[in-house]
């Protein structure tokens, strides 16, 4: 939200008061509080008739430094609030003639004392990190509306660079853009995201995190070109300065704090095959397109009921169409015979026509307007009204369905939608604010869903295929970027989504292999059926047409098999990447900057990525065949052709639909498995531990089981580019490629 005309004026619409000095300070407890004057005071007749800022210095967490500004203290909090793991830290709070200093661990607020001299310096030893100075605080009144916003700016510094807000479909790197965090069902080509998070992080060691679930807008050296200012509705703002020592240490800290991933199972990691949105289906439908797959010997690990395996107009009550589907439960049973897993698409919304939406309404399980009538809309479904999961009740009843699905033979749930969920006289059963509801609805929703399958299919075998979320939603995994297109383009803006909402905390993400609207090419469908199936979860999902490969041409069947059989190898290296990811919240696919921090070049890279530590991965974007990727310093092999290359340097290459730049970093062990035809076998039984580029020295490889329940650890001793030496339990065969 802009304030200014220009550098010098403010919009005519609006009165702002910043903060100009710190009068004084005082200790409680943990916490160091200023009082902030927002004009220069020369006397005790300047003390009258102004507004006054309080800014709060607390600690959360070590290395975390908590913001909290406040204008009028009176306004009663409704929440919700994000759900935080707070470790509190004792800090050291110091003042000296020229500064008050608050220190949590090796971070630091500095807050100067000097007269209409408004400066807090957060540093990092004696690194300056960024700084919030003059006209960066703020109380603004928007006189036409009567509405109060409360206004943070921090300085970016030369060439610093601005990273994640969640899933956004917009330039990678975030400077010079005005982001809404308002979750929205706009597809992937717009500026609006279903996945919006207030948290960035940016090149020169820092994150923030803005602890308010509702809009939060940014402008990103868009208002005031030196800074990233932050601002939302009401009387009060909070924010957390969280440093890190690198890029990956940051969003350690940060999900430290909004929680980690839970692990998914191994069997998720496998290609998931849809009947597609539209489409006509049946059991016969189903089958052909399971035993296709089985006889071009393309390795499949999921069924995906989407909408119609309820009745058109119904959805949701959870039944199957008897029309289409007679005789459920056998047929799941047939399927799971075959080795499959079953996820079947949900929502929150209850339609007109469902059977559930007379017991709902009569028991206030369902969303009301501020009369007590039912929130209702004909947008998606007719008369439809929405599950309000503020209540307990209204969440035990709606899970009660699942679990019936579930003991049926269903294993894990696709929760579409979650974004559109009403704001204007809006009242909750737990009288929560319907801003701030809007996008945490999504968090509620999706924990709802991912505990009931817990619940029924244990810890470690849970999983949800989430399209909404917010601060915190990426401890129920996986998340999957929603409806996008049929080109190269629409590919393209899905990885940039990708990245960015691994820099806000999200460790498992998937798209549609091929887009979701429209039909593709076979060109565009083998290409992304490789970056697909080099991502952390895959699905082959469309609208209104089939995304079984066949119906394209024969050799994206072999396209296909080729890398599913590839990811099914690499489960080993793929799961312990996972496994790092739910106890570091490191995620699996990694921007460039992220694994190479001190390379510039990374910085902006955009159309490649980092999947786990070792692996890069430039999926081919052009009808032509060419691609262009930046490999950082030091010796890469193709692990497709064993081709080896020096980085420091761009490449410019040219491949057929059978291989990319899936390059392996030097000095890297790759642990494969011996099975290629599914994700969850025994990884250590016929192991094979790759080694790519040896340099002398020694390195230790963990290779968990398909459980995460017992890791095996090997060490391999390299000298002049050969193995001397390694050990580790059960045996495994070593090959390097120099």
């Amino acid at each position: 939200m802009k304030f200014t005309n220009g550098y010098w004026l403010l919009k005519p619409e609006f009165d702002m008061h910043f903060a100009v000095e710190s009068y004084r300070a005082k200790k409680t407890g943990n916490c160091l509080e200023i009082l902030c004057p927002t004009k220069k005071i020369n006397g005790r007749g300047d003390l009258l008739n102004s507004a006054t800022l309080t800014v709060a210095f607390s600690s959360p967490m070590e290395n975390v430094i908590r913001v909290k500004v406040t204008h009028f203290k009176g306004k009663a909090a409704r929440g919700p609030y994000f759900e935080l793991n707070e470790a509190p830290v004792t800090p050291v709070i110091e003042e000296t003639a020229e500064a008050y200093r608050f220190c949590s661990g090796e971070l630091s607020a500095v807050i100067d004392k000097a007269p209409a001299g408004w400066r807090v310096s957060y540093q990092a030893g004696d690194q300056v990190l960024t700084e919030s100075e003059y006209h960066g605080m703020a109380h603004a009144f928007h006189k036409p509306s009567g509405k109060s916003y409360m206004v943070e700016s921090l300085n970016m510094d030369v060439g610093e660079r601005v990273y994640g807000f969640g899933e956004r479909f917009t330039p990678y790197v975030k400077n010079g853009q005005e982001i809404s965090t308002w979750n929205s069902d706009g597809g992937t080509a717009s500026e609006q995201a279903y996945k919006s998070i207030p948290f960035y992080m940016t090149n020169r060691g820092y994150g923030v995190f803005v602890e308010n679930s509702g809009d939060v807008s940014f402008e990103v050296g868009s208002e005031k070109v030196e800074r990233v200012q932050f601002s939302l509705e009401g009387e009060e703002l909070c924010y957390d300065l969280i440093y890190g020592e690198t890029p990956k240490k940051i969003l350690e800290r940060y999900t430290a704090l909004t929680g980690r991933p839970a692990l998914p199972p191994a069997w998720s990691f496998g290609l998931w095959l849809s009947t597609s949105f539209s489409t006509e289906y049946d059991e016969k439908t189903v089958a052909s397109f399971i035993d296709g797959m089985a006889e071009r010997r393309i390795p499949l690990s999921v069924f995906h009921f989407d909408c119609y395996w309820m009745k058109g107009y119904n959805w949701c009550d959870f039944r199957w169409d008897e029309e289409t589907f007679p005789e459920p439960e056998k047929m799941l049973r047939r399927l799971k015979a075959k080795g499959l897993h079953i996820c079947c698409w949900i929502n929150p919304y209850i339609a007109q026509e469902s059977p559930l939406f007379e017991e709902g309404m009569e028991k206030g399980y369902l969303l009301k307007k501020a009369n007590g009538d039912v929130w209702q809309t004909d947008l998606w479904q007719a008369g439809m009204a929405i599950v309000d999961v503020t209540n307990p009740e209204a969440r035990r009843w709606f899970t009660g369905y699942l679990e019936k699905l579930l003991d049926m033979g269903v294993d894990c749930f696709k929760t579409d939608f979650g974004e559109r969920i009403p704001v204007r006289e809006i009242e909750y059963f737990d009288h929560s604010d319907p801003l701030w509801m809007h996008n945490y609805y999504s968090y509620l929703y999706n924990k709802m869903v991912f505990e009931c399958v817990e619940g029924k299919k244990g810890k470690g075998n849970a999983i949800v295929f989430a399209r909404s979320a917010t601060a915190g939603g990426q401890k129920y995994p996986v998340h999957w970027s929603g409806d996008n297109s049929a080109t190269y383009a629409s590919m393209a803006e899905t990885l940039r989504s990708g990245l960015s909402i691994s820099h806000s905390g999200f460790a498992f993400w998937s798209h549609d292999i091929s887009g979701f609207e429209q039909t593709a090419p076979a060109d565009v469908y083998k290409r992304w059926i490789a970056f697909g199936m080099l991502s952390s979860h895959s699905r082959l999902h469309g609208s209104t047409s089939y995304r079984v490969p066949w119906l394209f041409d024969e050799e994206s069947c072999d396209v296909a098999r080729e890398f599913t059989q590839l990811k099914c190898r690499l489960m080993p290296y793929l799961f312990n990447a996972a496994l790092e990811a739910h106890e570091k919240g490191i995620p699996v696919m990694r921007p460039m900057m992220l694994e190479f921090p001190g390379d510039i070049a990374c910085e902006t890279c955009d159309t490649q990525y980092m999947l786990g530590e070792s692996l890069l991965v430039a999926p081919v974007f052009h009808k032509d065949h060419h691609v262009d990727y930046y490999l950082p310093a030091g010796r890469w092999v193709n692990l497709l052709t064993g081709e080896a290359a020096e980085g420091g340097v761009w490449r410019h290459e040219v491949h057929g639909f059978h291989t990319l730049p899936l390059m392996v970093r030097e000095n890297s062990a790759i642990p494969m498995g011996s099975v290629c035809d599914r994700p969850d076998y025994d990884y250590w039984e016929g192991l094979e531990l790759h080694v790519y580029a040896p340099k002398d020295g020694e390195q230790i490889v963990r290779v968990p089981n398909s459980t995460a329940s017992e890791c095996h650890f090997y060490t391999i001793r390299t000298c002049d580019g050969k193995v001397t030496e390694t050990s580790g339990q059960p045996s495994c065969k070593i090959i390097v490629h120099p």
